[in-house]
């Protein structure tokens, strides 16, 4: 199944501008003021909006100690899967790695039938990181995974988990226009989205042009239809995109209101034509922290007990 009804989103107590981060994610600006009580009120509006929908959210607060400050996108460090197993990936920046708490599986575990634990965070004293379902963008109903490389995707480790896991692996390198140079994109879900019928990329950031090609006809052979966003899209966060369902089985692409108001009535058609659309402001939260909708949410795919 392509779509979940259950995400897992944190409550940031301390948001704010990740130095560490910024060095290979240049969405970041660093902005004057009380950012988190901003983004505070970002978060608290969105999870309003998805809960109307039926969507079911499971919210835990972040802690005081330590200070995580990207707490707020947890799809980085941990994914849960359909046959019950929860994965754990290596991070870029160390202080992202303190976001992996054993408190959170644990109240996860409450609810949802845990079979097991993988664990690939040991990858970090190798400089080889994988940060999640922001470096990685699953197609689950054809077992394909899409993978941009960069210092958060490692191709080596990248592969190994698509071994592990079942997935075929499509490996491509996607670049963002920062200043007067073309530098890699760090996280792959920045530029593309897969839902269940449509996938929303923007092929111009893959400047090769014969990865760019097995890309579109990669998504095009899954049956997808392919809707094509511009790299100024991209940079509203227009590919930073996720597909959720009620248990009503209703689905919603949920973005921000930056990526919304980028785009196009007739890509808003198009989207439209297979699900409605959920947007919420999130500008704080995006410029600070350099990702958006689909960043703040942890798919939880676990069987229920």
């Amino acid at each position: 199944m392509q779509t979940t009804n259950t995400v897992l989103m944190i409550e940031p107590i301390a948001f704010g501008f990740n130095e560490q981060t910024a060095v290979n994610n240049y969405f970041q600006v660093q902005q004057e003021g009380n950012v988190q009580d901003q983004a505070l009120k970002e978060f608290t509006a969105f999870v309003e909006k998805l809960r109307a929908k039926g969507i079911n959210i499971i919210t835990i607060k972040d802690t005081a100690d330590p200070k995580t400050p990207d707490s707020i996108f947890p799809n980085n460090w941990v994914s849960f899967h359909s046959d019950g197993k929860v994965v754990l990936y290596p991070m870029f920046a160390e202080n992202r790695r303190l976001e992996r708490r054993d408190d959170i599986i644990n109240q996860i575990k409450e609810q949802f039938d845990v079979k097991e634990i993988v664990d690939y965070s040991e990858y970090e004293k190798d400089n080889k990181f994988l940060e999640g379902t922001g470096s990685m963008i699953f197609d689950h109903d054809n077992k394909i995974a899409y993978g941009s490389v960069s210092l958060r995707l490692d191709e080596e480790l990248f592969r190994k988990f698509c071994s592990e896991f079942g997935f075929k692996p499509v490996v491509f390198h996607s670049y963002q226009t920062a200043g007067e140079e073309r530098l890699p994109i760090y996280h792959t879900n920045v530029m593309m989205c897969v839902a269940d019928q449509f996938v929303v990329i923007c092929l111009d950031c893959i400047d090769d042009l014969t990865e760019r090609q097995h890309v579109a006809e990669t998504i095009k052979n899954s049956g997808k239809e392919l809707i094509e966003i511009s790299e100024d899209q991209m940079q509203n966060f227009a590919g930073n995109m996720l597909q959720v369902q009620n248990p009503s089985g209703e689905k919603f692409l949920v973005m921000s209101q930056s990526a919304y108001q980028s785009l196009k009535p007739e890509q808003v058609a198009a989207i439209e034509k297979y699900c409605e659309i959920i947007y919420s402001d999130l500008e704080v939260i995006e410029t600070n922290g350099g990702g958006s909708a689909r960043c703040m949410l942890a798919e939880v795919f676990l069987p229920r007990k």
